[in-house]
């Protein structure tokens, strides 16, 4: 408890004290949080160690007033002097203290960049929206009709088994390609109908260098009247020669898809060997992209478009197949891995 002032004596000794102590407290202060901690104890507006003297200055006879008060207000000068003084000195040294600890190595930020399957998708979309498609996407989960029945498949056709397909119950199971949105965009719109159908599918694969459980795929479907054959070759050559470079040879084989009639693989040159043969495309010099053919009649029919009157071509097509090709990946499972130096690697 603060002992009272009531004489002279008391207030020139309290006074020194004040003064004393101020100074030593302003002047010790090694940076500007102890700096305002000083400012607050000694010239506080609500608890300031000056406010003693103030207070005081009333309890004094008459007489003592004046010069206990020409005191006060030297004292509470100096110790205004002295804050601001030592706040400037503080200020101007960290002026000249550099931002950053320049002894420690520096902590790197790493900056997220787009996985080498969505740098694919972005520009086959881009290379298609050119030639007048757009993006047209659905559930994951689908029915049996949509996924299978829809798109021409026979009831006892191995891909329609256990081993092949993730089955939920109730009828339902998990996409085994992006098709059924081909067929619910038929039925919600009429032709000509151009889109591209990008997003997860899932298989009963086994997880190796070249197949994956879940994986991106990306279907595109062109509907009109008077389409053939040769508006599906040209567009995708025009594709595999923008996307792969202007010299790139294709080709096509002749395959079988339930969904198409005729059906065809399309093969471009080898990207790693140039032509030459290697072990990615087995000594070919040739790599399969993508399945393509004519809309089969039946399924135009099951989506409610007349096949009298309307033909159509469609390809379906791995990103991460094509993301292998273009990055020079030996192994699938590369596009899985968790690690960043990777995703850094394909962003620059």
């Amino acid at each position: 408890m603060t002992p009272e002032i009531t004489t002279p004596d008391q207030y020139e000794s309290r006074a020194d004290e004040i003064h004393r102590d101020g100074l030593e407290a302003f002047s010790g202060a090694a940076d500007a949080d102890e700096l305002e901690q000083a400012r607050i104890e000694y010239l506080g507006d609500k608890r300031g160690r000056i406010l003693v003297l103030q207070k005081a200055l009333g309890a004094l006879p008459p007489e003592a007033r004046r010069e206990a008060g020409r005191r006060f207000n030297e004292v509470k000068s100096a110790l205004v002097s002295a804050h601001s003084e030592r706040q400037t000195a503080l200020r101007s040294t960290a002026a000249t203290r550099p931002a950053l600890d320049l002894t420690m190595p520096a902590r790197t930020q790493w900056a997220g960049g787009k996985h080498p399957v969505t740098l694919v998708i972005d520009e086959i979309v881009g290379i298609f929206r050119e030639l007048g498609f757009t993006v047209a996407l659905g559930p994951e989960s689908e029915s049996e009709w949509y996924n299978f029945g829809a798109l021409n498949f026979p009831a006892d056709h191995p891909a329609m088994d256990l081993h092949d397909t993730f089955y939920l119950g109730d009828g339902a199971l998990l996409r085994t390609h992006t098709s059924p949105v081909q067929v619910r965009t038929l039925q919600r719109h009429a032709p000509p109908i151009r889109i591209l159908a990008p997003g997860n599918v899932f298989r009963r694969d086994p997880f190796d260098a070249s197949h994956a459980p879940a994986f991106a795929q990306l279907e595109g479907l062109a509907v009109d009247e008077g389409i053939s054959f040769v508006d599906l070759k040209s567009t995708l050559t025009l594709f595999a020669r923008r996307f792969f470079g202007a010299t790139t040879r294709t080709r096509f084989r002749p395959s079988f898809f339930p969904f198409t009639e005729p059906s065809a693989e399309m093969d471009v040159e080898c990207q790693l060997c140039k032509g030459g043969g290697c072990s990615a495309c087995k000594g070919t010099g040739w790599m399969e992209i993508m399945g393509s053919g004519m809309v089969h009649p039946s399924v135009l029919e099951a989506a409610g478009i007349d096949s009298e009157r309307y033909t159509g071509w469609a390809f379906g097509m791995g990103p991460g197949r094509i993301a292998m090709q273009r990055y020079g990946l030996p192994d699938i499972r590369l596009l899985y891995d968790s690690d960043v130096r990777f995703l850094s690697q394909v962003s620059e």
